[in-house]
């Protein structure tokens, strides 16, 4: 009985996969010790061989997760020169979804890592939205790719959700006739900012619920019809006095106008 093996974790990309299989397995051998060697990022014949050679000296396996056909056939080719025994975990898959999906996978190495990082980034923008969400701290508006304003309930906060899920960073800043606007917005890009505006009377529905919600009177200031016309008059003013583009969201969804937003930072990104 080997009382110790080594195993030689090798891969086009990080090794993690084949490390933890390989590690998986290994530990349901209690009587017999192994040490993991990991080669990752193997990208050239020479690396390959070298690896082999260590290998040949005592008792190994290769377990390997490379998906660059030349490469794992110069590792295949290796290993059956000098009789080490190997495993080849993803070809076995990816030969059986490409008989069920039809056409040939990309053999791109460390393309997993790539869907990992748009996963953080996702994580970071949805984490940005709620820290610089309705003017926490105007100090945000000079790191979002996008900073929203506009009157309350014009669907601001929820816009920024949407948006940080295509991991967009979004601040957004109401706009309230007696509150200053923050210096920080002045030191914006235009092209970063997007005004929202709505119908007053949809407007009001939209509170008076808001109002009921919270258990309050509907016959408060936030719900009156002259309030919310002085609300939208100056917040208006504002968008045209800084010259950013202006949606009216009366009769849109969250998704129509987050989709007007994303062709606009299209549009601008192309100019």
């Amino acid at each position: 009985m080997i009382q110790k093996i080594n195993i030689f974790v090798a891969s086009d990309s990080l090794g993690e996969t084949a490390e933890m299989v390989a590690r998986a397995a290994a530990e349901q051998f209690l009587e017999t010790e192994y040490e993991m060697k990991k080669f990752p990022y193997l990208n050239n014949e020479e690396q390959i061989k070298e690896m082999i050679e260590q290998a040949a000296v005592c008792h190994s396996i290769v377990v390997f997760t490379t998906v660059i056909d030349n490469l794992k056939k110069q590792l295949i080719h290796e290993c059956q020169t000098h009789n080490i025994p190997y495993v080849d975990l993803l070809s076995p898959v990816m030969d059986t979804f490409e008989e069920l999906i039809g056409y040939k996978p990309k053999y791109e190495a460390g393309i997993i890592h790539r869907i990992d990082e748009r996963y953080f980034k996702k994580i970071e923008a949805i984490e940005f939205a709620v820290k610089y969400d309705d003017g926490k701290d105007p100090r945000g508006v000079t790191k979002a790719d996008i900073v929203l304003i506009g009157v309350s309930r014009t669907s601001k906060t929820p816009l920024s959700m949407y948006l940080a899920h295509k991991n967009i960073k979004v601040a957004n800043i109401p706009l309230v006739p007696e509150v200053p606007i923050p210096e920080e917005l002045y030191q914006v890009p235009l092209k970063k900012i997007i005004g929202l505006t709505t119908n007053p009377y949809k407007l009001e529905e939209i509170r008076i619920e808001r109002l009921k919600a919270l258990g309050l009177h509907n016959t408060a200031t936030y719900a009156n019809m002259e309030r919310i016309l002085e609300e939208i008059d100056y917040a208006e003013g504002i968008m045209k006095k800084i010259g950013c583009p202006i949606i009216d969201v009366s009769s849109k969804a969250i998704e129509e106008t987050a989709g007007i937003i994303l062709e606009f930072m299209h549009k601008q990104h192309h100019e």
